[in-house]
């Protein structure tokens, strides 16, 4: 798809969320997300099915009314009174919550749509809810200009519900923290990691965008996303549930689990090795369990404060990586320098042992759930393998803290071109040199105040601290052709006058202070 697609499809999400957001009234966008999100699903499987039920109906050999036909291509079976021209010929009815209540139901209760069982919304009937307001979110939706091309449509929509998502998490602020990582954080991992083909992984995954985003650069560089296996696990229902649609919408198929123990105390997928692992686990928490824990065999490294699961995590992600794989972490800056409760222990063994391959420190403002900045933990179980340059015994420190620019009064994104900055530099400083040639690219240099190449033995005269503005430098500033001796000669005239207009101020102080006690 062309970038004037995508910024159009980009335009016209953010308009039909003006427009909706305008029909909350007096709902917390906490609660109003599940309606206005559940509904979009709907519309969403509901063109989907349409449109293959169209193209059985010009089948002579084909049945449009049998599931099965539906269930080999992937795309949900949604029984008439489930249909969007359903729900769009009752917008007005008053009865208008029961019946997409209803509609849900029967979604969930269709044998081929299994994996739907138990995650769509189904409290619309609720007195609390405005029916008149459901009425015009229908209408509103059924508004959204389709397109002849079904995939193209269905492209659209998936658009739409993640805008949505991203919405509601802005609005929600600190809460919307725990379901959705900003885009410019995803996206910065995701084009570093590049994850082509095999297995990808999150095991604390939100509302599932970094699936989506990998999904979206499989396709963006003509490979097929079919390639990819997803497998995830969230500890939160209501966000599971988002995930789920979320994922159905875009059309990918994962084993994405939901338990209330959480990864750490039951994970989902046990015997899982990921050739990709993204995470952003949620930052710093103390009440993970860890004392429970304690003869774990995840911790290869050490075993982890009970008062701080950062530590946890990682060791986690690197005993699910495949031999070969990679991970992209978001955590909190303290894990870069923390020496406390054993953590700076485990750092050291985690780097001497050779799996951190890049730390990226972010700038703050990027997250709705707090100001606070964050750091990528790029980490591999083998830094001379899938066909890369051998950096062992090297990590490459990014500070990307002046990069992105601020959307709102609160809040930082990074750009296209700052996204490349990083995740290029990242990708020269692997590339082989004939990789380098065969793409075109320039080879990677240090560049002081923002990427530095540095060995073991350096980091260890720092305690391991893995801090990148430790060791990137300050960054080269243009002469303005003002020798040292004239410089130092201005500030010294500068600094006389200041100490002469200092004493003149005591002096008149002293004087008033006096005259007072007088």
């Amino acid at each position: 798809m062309s970038s004037h697609a995508r910024q159009s499809d980009l335009d016209f999400a953010a308009d039909l969320f003006k427009a909706a957001d305008k029909m909350r009234g007096g709902l917390e966008p906490s609660e109003y997300k599940h309606v206005a999100l559940g509904l979009i699903f709907l519309k969403y499987i509901s063109e989907a099915f349409q449109a293959m039920h169209d193209k059985l109906a010009e089948d002579e050999l084909a049945d449009p009314e049998d599931p099965e036909e539906y269930l080999a291509e992937r795309v949900f079976w949604v029984p008439e009174t489930a249909r969007w021209s359903h729900l769009q010929q009752n917008a007005r009815s008053e009865n208008i919550g029961k019946i997409i209540d209803d509609a849900m139901e029967a979604i969930e209760a269709e044998p081929a749509n299994e994996t739907l069982k138990g995650v769509l919304p189904k409290n619309y009937a609720r007195p609390t809810l405005d029916k008149t307001m459901l009425g015009e979110l229908v209408d509103l939706f059924s508004n959204v200009k389709m397109h002849d091309d079904a995939d193209r449509a269905r492209d659209l929509l998936g658009r739409v519900y993640e805008y949505f998502i991203s919405g509601f998490a802005s609005a929600e602020g600190k809460r919307g923290g725990e379901f959705f990582t900003p885009r410019s954080v995803v996206r910065t991992l995701v084009e570093m990691l590049e994850p082509y083909q095999g297995r990808v992984y999150d095991p604390c995954c939100g509302s599932g965008g970094m699936f989506i985003q990998s999904e979206k650069f499989i396709a963006d560089h003509g490979g097929n996303p079919l390639n990819l296996s997803v497998y995830g696990q969230e500890i939160n229902h209501t966000t599971w549930r988002l995930a789920k649609m979320n994922l159905a919408v875009h059309g990918i198929d994962a084993d994405i689990a939901w338990d209330s123990a959480g990864t750490f105390h039951k994970a989902a997928h046990p015997g899982l090795k990921a050739d990709y692992i993204l995470a952003n686990p949620p930052f710093n928490i103390s009440d993970w369990g860890g004392e429970r824990l304690l003869e774990d065999d995840r911790w290869q490294y050490g075993i982890p404060p009970k008062g701080n699961a950062n530590f946890g995590w990682i060791q986690h992600i690197i005993h699910h990586l495949a031999p070969r794989g990679h991970a992209g972490v978001v955590l909190a800056n303290g894990s870069m320098s923390s020496q406390s409760s054993g953590e700076g222990e485990i750092r050291k063994r985690l780097i001497e042992e050779d799996r951190v391959d890049c730390m990226v420190a972010l700038p703050g403002q990027l997250f709705y759930s707090t100001q606070i900045p964050v750091c990528l933990w790029i980490l591999s179980r083998d830094k001379s393998a899938n066909g890369l340059r051998d950096r062992r015994g090297e990590v490459l420190f990014i500070d990307a803290r002046n990069k992105g620019h601020m959307v709102d009064r609160v809040r930082r994104e990074f750009s296209d071109d700052d996204i490349e900055s990083i995740a290029g530099t990242y990708r020269r400083w692997r590339a082989k040199p004939e990789t380098l040639e065969e793409k075109g690219w320039e080879g990677y240099t240090d560049t002081p105040g923002f990427c530095k190449s540095e060995g073991l033995e350096t980091i260890r005269k720092f305690d391991h601290v893995l801090t990148p503005g430790r060791y990137v430098g300050a960054a080269d500033v243009e002469s303005d052709g003002v020798s040292f001796e004239e410089k130092f000669g201005v500030l010294a005239s500068q600094l006389s006058d200041q100490i002469a207009s200092g004493d003149q101020l005591s002096e008149r102080i002293r004087d008033m202070v006096k005259g007072v006690a007088q």
